[in-house]
């Protein structure tokens, strides 16, 4: 139980860090990740995709996390 909170909160976390940077690319076409790793494009890729999983998670999981969360 203690282990799958800690996962809601990371993917959650993941997920405001990947909704801010869409909304700096929408706002003034500013892309946090690709400054902060755009030299190393590898770990920028490792980036989106860890954001993508969180996302998926939550999307699979919203209801059990709800349920945890009660």
């Amino acid at each position: 139980e203690k282990k799958m909170k800690t996962l809601d909160v990371v993917a959650a976390v993941l997920l405001v860090i990947g909704g801010l940077n869409w909304g700096l690319i929408g706002l003034f076409n500013f892309n946090l990740v690709t400054m902060l790793f755009g030299s190393l494009p590898a770990l920028e890729s490792i980036v989106y995709v860890v954001v993508g999983l969180a996302a998926v998670y939550q999307a699979v999981q919203w209801k059990a996390i709800q349920q945890r969360w009660k």
